[in-house]
This record gives C-alpha cells, sequence and structure tokens, in this order.
C-alpha cells in the first residue's frame, strides 16, 4: 500500500519504520524544520523506560514488548540509544505514587532493591535526610536518547527508500479520499493515512477534542551542585520523588544536561502552539517541586526550560480512531515514549490485518 504517515515524533518515526519493513511505500510529512522538531512532545533529549506501573493499568504487562521493539530497531540502526542505568523511587507518604509503582513491580515479579532512608543517602548523597520513608532500585530501566534515536530513524528511513519530508505542514485531511493537504497548497494522496501528529492533531480532527485534552508543560535543565556533580553522573534516573509532587529526574546522559519535570506543571490549552516560551522564574518553580526529597535545592542552577504540549486522554491511556482511510494514533500521556517502538509496530500490523479493533485493544493495554 502507498502509506502517508502524518508526523516525526516517535509514534509516526516508529510506524513508518514498522511499514517499510513489511514492504509498504511510506511518505512521512514532518511540520517542522528538522526531525527532531525540538517543539514536539517527542523532541527532547531524553525520556525515562521502566517496567514500574500500578499494577491495575496493564501497561506493566505491556513493557516487556516495548522492550523487544527497541532491541530490533537498535539492530536496524546498527546501535543502541538507551542508557541503561537502572531507576529509583522514592516513597514519602503511605499510598503515593512511587508506592504504587513498587506494589506494580512486585505484582509482576521484577526484582527491587529496597533501601531504608539512612543507606539511600549513603548510595545517592543528593537525598534529604529524614524526608522520605524508602527508597528503592531497579536495574531494569534507564533513559532513552530521543534525538539521536529520531535522527537515526530519519536517516534509516531515508536509506531503505521512505519519502520523508520536513517543513511540510499538513493543514487538512480528507479522511474518506485518503488526500491530505499541506500549507503550500499541494495535496497527497494515499491509500492509507496515519496520524501521529501529537499535540497538534486537534488542529486537523477538531472533532476529537471531545476525547482529547491538550495540555502545554515545561522542563528545567539544571546543573547541581559541584561536589554532587559525580553523585548524579552514576546515579539512576528518578522516576518518582514521592509525596504528591509527581516528579521525575533524568541525570545527565546522552550528552545532555540533569533535567526535572513535574506532573503538576502543566497548563491546559486548546491550542498546541500557545505560549511556548518559558515565563520567567518557571525554572525555579519547578526546581523548587523538588524539595524534599532532593537537598539543598536552591544549590541547582537553572541552564534551560524546554516547553512542550501533551495530549491526553481522561485516563492516560493511549488512544486510536478511524475515519475513513485515516488512522489517528496517540500516546495521550507523558509516559507514551517508552513504548513508541512497539507502538508503530502494532499500527503497522493492524493497516496490514485490518484488525484496528484488536489495536485499540492493545493501546488501551486491555489484552494486558
Amino acid at each position: 500500500m502507498n502509506i502517508i504517515v502524518v508526523g516525526a515524533g516517535i509514534a509516526g518515526l516508529s510506524t513508518a519504520w514498522s511499514l517499510v519493513k513489511a514492504g509498504h511505500a511510506v511518505t512521512l510529512l514532518e511540520q517542522g524544520a528538522t526531525i527532531p522538531n525540538p517543539l514536539a512532545a517527542s523532541g527532547d533529549h531524553h525520556r525515562i523506560i521502566r517496567r514500574a506501573y500500578r499494577a491495575s493499568t496493564g501497561y506493566g504487562g505491556l513493557i516487556t514488548e516495548a522492550y523487544d521493539a527497541w532491541s530490533e530497531m537498535w539492530g536496524d540502526l546498527g546501535q543502541s540509544h538507551l542508557d541503561p542505568r537502572g531507576f529509583i523511587c522514592v516513597s514519602r507518604e503511605p499510598g503515593d505514587e512511587a508506592e504504587e509503582y513498587r506494589e506494580g513491580m512486585e505484582a509482576g515479579g521484577w526484582p527491587i532493591d529496597i533501601l531504608d532512608p539512612a543507606d539511600a543517602v549513603k548510595r545517592w548523597p543528593f537525598l534529604e535526610p529524614g524526608s522520605f520513608r524508602y527508597a528503592y532500585f531497579s536495574a531494569d530501566g534507564g533513559a532513552l536518547h530521543c534525538r539521536r534515536i529520531a535522527a537515526g530513524l530519519a536517516d534509516w528511513l531515508r536509506r531503505s527508500g521512505a519519502n520523508v519530508y520536513i517543513g511540510s505542514k499538513v493543514v487538512s485531511i480528507d479522511a474518506d479520499e485518503g488526500r491530505v493537504g499541506l500549507e503550500t497548497g499541494e495535496t497527497l494522496e494515499g491509500d492509507r493515512v496515519i496520524i501521529a501528529a501529537g499535540a497538534w492533531v486537534l488542529k486537523l480532527f477538531p472533532e476529537l477534542s471531545g476525547e482529547l485534552k491538550t495540555y502545554r508543560t515545561a522542563l528545567a535543565y539544571v546543573e547541581p551542585p559541584a561536589d554532587l556533580q559525580a553523585a548524579w553522573e552514576a546515579a539512576p534516573v528518578i522516576l518518582d520523588v514521592g509525596g504528591k509532587t509527581d516528579g521525575y529526574i533524568v541525570p545527565p546522559s546522552g550528552g545532555a544536561g540533569m533535567k526535572f519535570g513535574s506532573g503538576l506543571h502543566k497548563v491546559p490549552t486548546s491550542d498546541a502552539d500557545w505560549n511556548r516560551q518559558p515565563v520567567e522564574g518557571e525554572g525555579e518553580a519547578i526546581r523548587n517541586l523538588f524539595s524534599p526529597p532532593i537537598a539543598r535545592i536552591q544549590e541547582y542552577l537553572i541552564t534551560e526550560v524546554v516547553t512542550c504540549a501533551y495530549t491526553f486522554t481522561d485516563d492516560e491511556r493511549f488512544f486510536a480512531h478511524e475515519k475513513g482511510r485515516a488512522l489517528v494514533v496517540s500516546a495521550c500521556s507523558g509516559h507514551g515514549y517508552k513504548f513508541g517502538a512497539a507502538v508503530g509496530r502494532r499500527v503497522a500490523a493492524a493497516v496490514g490485518d485490518g484488525d484496528i479493533a484488536g489495536l485499540k485493544s492493545w493501546l488501551r493495554a486491555e489484552t494486558a
């Protein structure tokens, strides 16, 4: 089939990769001037991968498939873009998210190393004594290097015969005819159109606004105190800092700096292009959410603030919508990147065999 893929974030790139491997003729359209597009949700330096999920979500049952898909991709790209440094969680309150992740790890039979506060501070001296109940470590996780993955996939697709176009903004889609209209006035037509446009999907399918909500968020890159630099360089990623912070930390990895991110720091918006510039004091506001359990938080210097837009469903499950020849796919949460390679394989398989219902069930982790 002749298939057009709209959007070169991780879902679009992985879908194009899998479609090419299945023998389809693929055209990939990216509105940004580069791949990756730095404004896209998956255009940042790194994202966390881990097995930890709440036992009730079902996504913990899919993560092995995601690891397998990444391994297949590393084989095609000729190198791995995963820094397997493991992850830690810090629990500060009974029943907080870190504890829910622990329950998910235990339910899945994945080993963790539980440390009391004194041992945890000794091992990771950037933690604040007396500010948490316990911490635990899993070797099964780390940081995916997003920009390297995107650049590698774009190169692989070009070498493999796909048409890859940057600066090609899609402004309309005729789902019944499989016709895509570009901002330049050009049109393309395919047997199928896969829309993996992330937070921009509502510009193309506004009728999905009842199911998808867009948020503007930001991440703070920081420079830690000099005497803690070595500890952070060797540290696992921090999946959750406990309490109600909904916060994660990625140490320096893959040539990129250290960053703080929190689910608390997001603002609903109807426009993915809204307010993309950092606001004065925004980096410090994000950083300050991490004390406790991070000690000496005021000594962490803000080096950069990066904004991005995410699309969410109410239950934060992955999403697919079929209309005519068009298929809209979205990760719909901040945790979608780690499944990117597996999503691409599943979308390509569904396009080939027509089992869109099965794809939707998998995306919602109903088959786990």
